[in-house]
């Protein structure tokens, strides 16, 4: 029986909810990835959507982190909304709900008993053994939600092949699949198999806490029974951590009925909130249409609304819900009213039991409520107006909840209106930025035309092979040059030819210390470091790639020691990650560290902090350079120094795709 590869399942109210929960604060990626990772159905979705023919042909997926990456934030944020939206249909009884839960912690256990089996045991990547654990017994989820017949016992009878079926589709390979077709085969059958089926077999059997799993752990890895019973302890405090975290109990008795209300309500308010703006066509500036929607928020709400925009330095009235709109024009600051305190906060207020202003009253006898809430409605660079919703004491909790939920949705909604007010002079300008900068290009190929080949007449009247060397390696920094202006007078469907990809990483190091020593090391208090391994460097990148990368790295490493330091180019190989092979290369400085305030933006092209003469595009080069290679590029930072790690594709892998 084929099963569809986008198949909708049930998941525990309580982890939807924390997922929406997740995705309306803006939580960190790692903590969104760690709340999908532990539940089976979310797994299921986001694989199945990564791997859909929006992305075309990739790479297959090792693991959840890869998944979400593929999608992006926005995209994956609808994912959990959908399925949210999906999961208050699902009408299951207690019995019901009761299994998805035991299901639920046996998925979980297995999840992290196959992680902790792939560190014990050095498997390469824990991460994927976690996540096939996650999967392995999705067969038995499916006949969770299907009506008992003989379809359901085809399910619950045929969980391995239906695993194995549905990780194929979702493209995680031929491994993994095997890993869950084989997950039920007898120890004894399996001592030989891969290491991937071996965890996922072994986490199956240990999940069941019996003396089976115990047996199994020494046939098939040589475990004996102390350490395997320390595993076990170990992964139940996980698991019962992770269920804390989640709010989700344990005990024998659950009802899930409170939390699927919750839930039910989270969703109709989004819902809500939706269709409200719906009501209001987008059209005009941002203010105007921020002022057209007061009457949507009433509708959604039951209360009366007034619109403060910002007007100046002050917050003007632009509409109401509820009457004539009186000529109100108020300063933004001091923030002493729940009005402009939330302006300049950008946090919602209620007045509650604070000693009301008199701005406070005038809003209260205009509204004619006993209470008030302040709504800011919040841009990317500041807040470009005010709510104010009238409530009573007892329902303003509720009140700012849905006014929240429905200003970020306007928020949104007024970006997207900007944006595309923007497109058609962006167009112009870009077209005009253009032509200037192919003029520009064509000026300045002139003279570094001219400088070759005075180099190369130089080049040939020299019979030092050292200086000839260098001037060698000046015309061909000068010829990159080139190739980089041709690139940049381009336009931006243009695609640029291949250049031939392998050169060794180490050799050109060594080319470029020269060069770099002489031009950024010349002095006493700053120096640099060579650290090259002994082992094969090959690289599958194009010389001048490197080049730009280590020039780019370096010059800003030497431009952080300010006061002197030292600058380290260390190369490591082989590395082996994802299934690929790699080779290090780590450039360090012993500066004070990149700036707190431009960390999260390290790769973008903003305004330098180096003061002019600088453009601030030297590290968003690096990382499109390193993406275009398909490479790895990370870096940590602080009091101590800076340090750039990358990973470029080794030229070993185009062999053994050969072979």
């Amino acid at each position: 029986m084929q099963i569809a590869p986008d198949i909708q399942l049930p998941s525990l109210p309580e982890v939807t909810l924390r997922a929406l929960e997740a995705c309306h604060q803006d939580e960190s990626y790692r903590r969104i990835s760690d709340i999908v990772s532990a539940d089976t159905a979310l797994v299921s979705r986001v694989l199945a959507l990564a791997n859909s023919a929006l992305y075309g042909a990739v790479a297959e997926i090792r693991c959840i982190d890869q998944a979400l990456l593929r999608l992006g934030t926005r995209r994956f944020h609808t994912l959990v909304l959908t399925a949210a939206l999906r999961q208050i249909l699902y009408e299951l009884g207690a019995d019901q709900w009761q299994q998805l839960r035991d299901f639920w912690r046996h998925s979980l256990t297995t999840a992290l008993t196959a992680r902790a089996l792939a560190t014990l045991t050095r498997y390469p990547e824990p991460d994927q053994a976690f996540m096939l654990g996650m999967l392995h017994n999705v067969g038995e989820l499916i006949a969770l939600k299907t009506p008992p017949g003989d379809t359901q016992q085809y399910y619950f009878d045929h969980q391995a092949d239906i695993a194995a079926e549905l990780v194929s589709s979702w493209g995680l390979g031929p491994m993994a699949a095997d890993a869950m077709r084989y997950q039920q085969a007898m120890p004894t059958e399996i001592r030989d198999a891969g290491h991937l089926v071996k965890l996922i077999s072994l986490a199956t059997r240990l999940a069941q806490s019996d003396a089976a799993g115990i047996a199994a752990a020494g046939t098939i890895f040589g475990l004996n029974e102390e350490l395997t019973r320390e595993i076990n302890r170990r992964i139940d405090q996980e698991v019962s951590g992770v269920a804390e975290s989640l709010g989700i109990p344990l005990s024998d008795e659950y009802d899930a009925s409170h939390s699927n209300h919750k839930l039910k309500q989270t969703i109709l308010k989004q819902a809500m909130a939706n269709q409200a703006l719906d009501l209001s066509p987008i059209r005009g500036s941002a203010q105007e249409y921020l002022a057209a929607t007061v009457n949507s928020l009433t509708l959604i709400t039951g209360l009366p609304a007034l619109y403060f925009g910002q007007a100046g330095d002050g917050l003007t009235l632009l509409s109401a819900s509820n009457g004539d709109i009186p000529d109100l024009t108020v300063a933004s600051g001091p923030a002493t009213s729940v009005l402009t305190e939330a302006f300049t906060s950008g946090v919602a207020l209620c007045l509650d039991d604070r000693s009301p202003t008199v701005l406070d009253r005038q809003l209260l006898s205009l509204l004619k409520t006993p209470s008030l809430v302040a709504i800011p409605v919040n841009g990317d660079e500041h807040c470009a107006g005010v709510f104010a919703v009238g409530t009573d004491n007892d329902n303003s909790g509720q009140t700012e909840e849905l006014g929240q939920l429905f200003s970020e949705k306007l928020s949104q909604a007024v970006a997207t209106l900007l944006a595309d007010s923007d497109d058609s002079q962006q167009s112009i300008d870009a077209e005009l930025t253009r032509d200037a900068i192919r003029r520009q290009v064509h000026e300045v190929s002139n003279p570094l035309t001219i400088i070759r080949q005075y180099i190369y007449q130089l080049r040939n009247r020299l019979d030092d092979d050292e200086v000839q060397e260098e001037l060698d390696v000046i015309r061909d920094e000068l010829d990159r040059a080139g190739d980089l202006l041709l690139q940049i007078s381009r336009t931006p469907g243009y695609d640029s030819p291949e250049m031939p990809a392998a050169c060794n990483l180490n050799d050109e190091l060594r080319t470029l210390r020269d060069l770099l020593e002489d031009s950024l090391f010349s002095g006493d208090e700053k120096t640099l470091t060579l650290d090259l391994c002994d082992e094969p460097t090959d690289v599958s990148v194009p010389r001048a790639v490197i080049r730009q990368v280590v020039i780019n790295l370096v010059r800003n490493a030497a431009e952080s020691l300010s006061e002197g330091g030292d600058v380290s180019i260390h190369t490591l190989a082989p590395v082996w990650q994802s299934g690929k092979t790699w080779i290090e290369l780590e450039i360090a400085d012993t500066g004070k560290g990149i700036p707190a305030d431009i960390r999260n933006t390290l790769f973008s092209p903003v305004r330098s902090t180096k003061g002019k003469g600088h453009s601030g595009l030297g590290l968003s080069v690096v990382k499109q350079l390193i993406d275009d290679m398909e490479g790895i590029i990370n870096c940590r930072t602080g009091r101590g120094g800076t340090a750039f790690r990358i990973l470029f594709p080794s030229a070993a892998n185009n062999k053994n795709d050969d072979e």
